[in-house]
């Protein structure tokens, strides 16, 4: 049937059929040791131009208005740490030093903010000051949300998001604390809707509670291989390993990332550690990431390629946030003790961006009885060449 359709055509339906995509994923872990562990990937039509964002505690913060006025004014209680965007004081995803990690992530067509008045300025953020007001002022998730009736979230435009006198950004949150209990905040007509997350997943649009419904399309995935079926007189045998997961969504729309995010999150082997588990996080996120080309986007103007900018794990007990970009694919961590120590009480930033480094091993030669072992015909004691 596909014969008359040219390749061309058929690409620019399917990228269409889902755009906006921004596809941002995120999962969590848990190490028998006891450690939280927080994923995510961070994508978006165009480079977010992110570094990492140092706030020790007892700085004088501020939300903003949609007319760059102040909003909610506040002093940070706890340090905290992570990726912000477009040289702003804003945080898209990171954690304090109470083990409490937020993330922000693009909910386009669905957010909904409260209107800015007169008698709610006082207490009103912008969506892309949530993280920060987050990390500043709380230590759990209940914290978190015993503080939201305290606050407004108002669309204050993001400079440069889209034109040059900025646009509003579409966002909803995902909270998790240090002993691993989430929540995800999504402003829905005019107030912020709180869901619990006990699976810790979170991707786009649409609505929270809709994607863990949508999780029900989805009962007859199973990690362990079918290996045959009886079909009246006829046995069938899988091609190969992973027949119980055939029918998974491969694509990258949110709902699709969402349920293959569950999948892999909730089969992943035990971890012993904070370590291991970490690793694990990006093993997974490898899963979300996107190639050069293979998803057009043009939701926010003119069409260009959506490619996962950066990928982050949050450790949650030891503190450490690591993230790995784009343009360089090693594993940086930033340990917040430290960073916090460093910055002399003052508000730093360190450069994410990087270059990929490639070790030559031409002539790295193992040795000893491992590579005796290995290397053919190689004369072993005892034998005689023939």
């Amino acid at each position: 049937m596909f014969h008359h359709i040219g390749i061309a055509t058929l690409i620019g339906a399917l990228t269409l059929a889902t755009t906006p995509t921004f596809a941002c994923t995120g999962i969590s872990l848990k190490a028998a040791d006891g450690a939280a562990i927080r994923g995510r990937t961070l994508e978006f039509g165009f480079p977010m131009q992110s570094n990492v964002l140092v706030i020790p505690a007892g700085k004088e913060l501020a939300g903003t208005l949609p007319d760059g006025g102040k909003g909610l004014t506040y002093t940070s209680r706890y340090a905290f740490v992570g990726a912000n965007a477009l040289g702003l004081p804003a945080i898209l995803d990171g954690l304090n030093d109470q083990g409490l990690s937020v993330g922000l992530f693009y909910f386009p067509g669905y957010a909904s903010y409260t209107p800015l008045t007169p008698e709610n300025a006082k207490r009103a953020i912008a969506p892309q000051d949530f993280g920060v007001w987050v990390l500043a002022n709380f230590a759990t998730v209940d914290e978190v949300k015993a503080g939201l009736k305290d606050i407004v979230v108002v669309p204050t435009p993001v400079p440069g998001l889209g034109s040059a006198a900025g646009a509003v950004a579409g966002a909803h949150f995902f909270i998790q604390d240090r002993s691993g209990k989430s929540i995800a905040v999504e402003p829905v007509d005019g107030t912020l809707k709180v869901h619990d997350a006990p699976l810790g997943v979170m991707t786009n649009a649409p609505t929270y509670d809709w994607h863990m419904a949508n999780l029900n399309n989805y009962l007859n995935l199973t990690v362990k291989d079918i290996d045959q079926a009886k079909v009246g007189p006829v046995t069938l045998s899988a091609f190969g390993s992973s027949s119980g997961l055939h029918g998974m969504p491969g694509d990258f729309t949110p709902p699709s990332r969402f349920v293959r995010a569950v999948v892999f999150s909730q089969s992943a082997a035990p971890n012993a550690t904070a370590d291991d588990a970490v690793l694990s996080a990006f093993h997974i996120l490898n899963q979300f990431d996107i190639p050069d080309g293979s998803v057009e986007n043009s939701a926010i103007g003119k069409p260009v390629n959506e490619v996962t900018e950066w990928t982050s794990v949050a450790d949650l007990k030891n503190l450490r946030w690591y993230y790995r970009t784009r343009q360089d694919q090693s594993i940086h961590m930033v340990d917040l003790k430290q960073a916090v120590d460093a910055a002399h009480g003052e508000t730093r930033l360190i450069k994410m961006e990087s270059e990929q480094p490639v070790a030559n091993v031409s002539s790295t030669f193992m040795s000893g009885k491992a590579a005796e072992a290995a290397i053919p015909n190689k004369e072993q004691p005892g034998r005689s060449t023939p």
